[in-house]
């Protein structure tokens, strides 16, 4: 029975294809078997299928979801500062739900226009759809490199997340997560230039500088700022392979050099006019892959330039990263995984500079290309009398990413 209905199921996917591409006709017995001819006991394999229609050569739809349950268990009593530590928490998320359209729509097979769909819940706790990316994608105007114009890949994100960090649905990257650097988020309005050679790839920016779920780049009267956020990420392939996708067959070093000029832009939010976040914050990061395990580790500063003695912005200061994990199974399918970040604060005082300290530690199972689980943990210890001390405890995660 079992090979009657594998048979059946093979031959309707091959019927849908062959009946829409022109006059091939497929037939079926009472045994499961599928012909190319008419004949006694054999019925018509007819497909109703629904047509898409578009104005370009090519449509390409893909999704990514995190599901996921946390609970989180923070420490009781009191931290340093005389706050209370925050209340234990358990719920099931749905941590982000992209969905995503790729039309090709120019001669040059490679140039097309992107859009994801980013479902999230907001601060009123509704589950909301924003854009994460709108551009167009025009490959090839200069030698080895490429376009992005419109709401974009911002240089450093996306490449940390595809070869080294790969938990997104867990942790942000380094300079995005909350309990470390929380320098900048991964998309932007602006142009990305992306170059893409065997031995070394460069992303270089221009942006608003304040990022796709940010107010534009206003002052605390609503007027607007004419400064642009310079970014860039300049990478080496040692070995003269790119470490995109399919880590587990395949073995690559990397070196990069990445970072933001963000002169007087986002307004710093405590309502003292002029108080800016004038960020100029850069990294160093390295990355060691091969189908066993991969390690990687990176060393970020930020800096203030704003030259006010009686303010320094929240996300100055400096910090580092390393993470790893470990593969096992015939397909390298079973995964140990942990990192470590630490990030200090700038003040304007020495002693009140605090370590903000996270570790995670866990497990994944890629189920099959389509499926991946994971279950870890994340330790946070951050230094007595940091601002973020109150979040310390430990979050126990169970997670499913789902994508096509």
């Amino acid at each position: 029975m079992k090979k009657i209905v594998l048979s059946a199921l093979a031959a309707l996917t091959i019927g849908t294809v062959a009946a829409s591409a022109g006059d091939v006709k497929l037939y079926t017995d009472g045994d499961g078997q599928v012909f190319t001819t008419s004949g006694e006991g054999r019925t018509e394999i007819k497909s109703k299928s629904t047509k898409v229609s578009a104005k370009a050569s090519k449509l390409k739809f893909s999704g990514l979801t995190y599901l996921g349950y946390t609970y989180n268990d923070y420490k009781s009593g009191k931290t340093s500062l005389g706050a209370d530590y925050k209340s234990d928490e358990s719920n099931f998320e749905l941590r982000r739900a992209y969905f995503q359209l790729k039309a090709y729509l120019l001669d040059d097979p490679k140039s097309y226009y992107r859009v994801t769909f980013d479902m999230h819940q907001n601060t009123e706790d509704d589950m909301v759809v924003r854009a994460k990316y709108a551009y167009l994608y025009l490959n090839d105007i200069l030698p080895f490199t490429g376009v992005e114009i419109g709401l974009a890949h911002r240089p450093w994100h996306d490449y940390e997340a595809h070869t080294a960090w790969l938990y997104r649905n867990i942790s942000k990257v380094f300079i995005e997560a909350k309990n470390g650097g929380d320098l900048s988020n991964s998309a932007d309005f602006g142009v990305n230039f992306k170059t893409k050679t065997q031995y070394f790839d460069s992303e270089l920016g221009i942006f608003n500088g304040e990022g796709y779920h940010s107010d534009f780049n206003d002052d605390e009267t609503g007027s607007a700022q004419t400064a642009m956020s310079f970014e860039w990420r300049a990478t080496a392939h040692l070995l003269g392979v790119t470490g995109k996708d399919k880590q587990t067959s395949k073995t690559y070093l990397d070196a990069s050099f990445f970072g933001q000029y963000n002169p007087n832009h986002k307004d710093s939010g405590d309502g003292v006019a002029g108080h800016y976040d004038d960020l100029v914050f850069m990294g160093l990061h390295t990355v060691y892959n091969q189908p066993e395990f991969l390690v990687s580790a990176q060393y970020v500063t930020s800096q203030d330039t704003a030259n006010d003695s009686t303010y320094v912005s929240a996300q100055a200061g400096s910090g580092y990263s390393v993470n790893g994990e470990y593969r096992l199974g015939a397909e390298k399918e079973y995964r140990a995984l942990a990192r470590y970040d630490s990030w200090t604060d700038k003040k304007l005082v020495s002693s009140t500079e605090k370590a903000d300290n996270a570790y995670i530690v866990g497990a994944a199972w890629d189920q099959n290309h389509n499926v991946q689980w994971v279950a870890n943990a994340i330790i946070t210890d951050n230094e007595s009398g940091s601002s973020r001390e109150i979040y310390n405890g430990v979050a126990y995660m169970l997670t499913a990413e789902v994508k096509f």
